[in-house]
């Protein structure tokens, strides 16, 4: 292969190639508004048959645009969190942009600066933060960071934080449960130190009272299957018909532990859940859940970090959650 063949193209082939000049190119590259729409087309073309790449780096030098965006992930190992981290990088994709992700434990201050820092060395033209961790927002508040920042999964906190209404979504399962004649409900909660987890706890307790209902207990999980599971116990000597889980991977665990104590879900116990992940409609039995729509909220992230203080009001409110009725629940005995 000659050596003109291994080079890999530039700005200066491509405009050969459509015949444009070399500015127009450029300004193609970057979004320019007065270009006609058949050159703009003729240059589009050239740079797919020659594989033009664009260098972010250069073009940053040159607009001071790199068209990246930072993602900052605190725990990307769960589900809604790595669900959200694949949406931002499509969201932003279809807006033009790409995304640089860093990842840090919440626990760890240091950790969290370094990530902030590197993501800022990195020039991006914002950042969204996947923080469900309460400590992760303290250490934000402290730092200027010099570029639009949005939190995910931050529940109200900030004016910049964006979410699906947890509270909402909790109450959505209550009252599924409620409507289908329970009395006796408890709840299998997330760990205390996500804010997710606080604001499902809270809908649970509001829709338990604005229906006149006893308190129910609070179990407490870790969002994996085995919390649940071993929450059986618990849900059993509590003497409750219904249980609403604040994900659906607990909610998974606990059918299987009530199954092997010989309960039957939904007859002997209902059960709710909360995410609905991609496997919640092949339990045993079909699980009712609340979906997230992690689409819509990385959909509004990507436009609120981009459009800055110009961000629409409707961009900042909370997305809606929807009840799944799938069997997993049905009137107690």
């Amino acid at each position: 292969m000659s050596d003109e063949r291994r080079r890999a193209a530039g700005v200066r082939d491509v405009a050969a190639l459509a015949g444009v000049s070399r500015q127009t190119v450029s300004r193609v590259l970057n979004d320019h508004p007065e270009v006609a729409e058949s050159t703009r087309e003729r240059v589009l073309d050239a740079m797919d048959e020659l594989g033009y790449r664009m260098n972010n780096a250069a073009r940053a030098l040159g607009t001071r645009r790199s068209r990246t965006l930072g993602v900052l992930a605190s725990d990307a190992l769960q589900y809604g969190p790595s669900r959200s981290i694949a949406a931002l990088e499509a969201s932003a994709r279809r807006a033009g942009y790409w995304v640089s992700a860093a990842f840090a434990d919440a626990g760890d201050a240091g950790a969290v600066v370094a990530a902030v820092d590197h993501l800022v060395v990195q020039g991006v033209e914002g950042i969204v933060v996947v923080a469900p961790h309460a400590r992760t927002l303290d250490v934000l508040d402290e730092l200027r960071i010099g570029v639009p920042v949005v939190t995910l999964h931050s529940a109200d906190r900030g004016t910049r934080g964006l979410s699906v209404d947890q509270a909402a979504g909790a109450r959505l399962a209550v009252a599924a449960l409620a409507d289908a004649g329970h009395t006796r409900i408890a709840h299998l909660a997330g760990p205390a130190d996500w804010l997710e987890a606080e604001s499902r706890a809270e809908g649970f307790a509001a829709e338990l009272a604005a229906r006149g209902l006893p308190a129910g207990p609070v179990i407490a999980g870790d969002w994996s299957a085995g919390s649940g599971y071993a929450a059986t116990s618990a849900v059993r000597a509590a003497g409750v018909t219904a249980v609403f889980a604040a994900n659906d991977q607990m909610a998974l665990g606990l059918l299987g532990g009530l199954h092997e104590a010989g309960l039957s879900v939904p007859g002997d116990v209902s059960v709710v859940g909360f995410d609905d992940i991609p496997d919640a409609a092949f339990y045993w039995p079909k699980l009712t859940t609340v979906r997230q729509d992690f689409d819509e909220l990385a959909r509004r992230a990507v436009a609120t970090v981009i459009g800055g203080a110009e961000a629409t009001a409707s961009d900042l409110s909370p997305v809606a959650p929807v009840l799944v009725p799938r069997d997993s629940v049905s009137p107690p005995r």
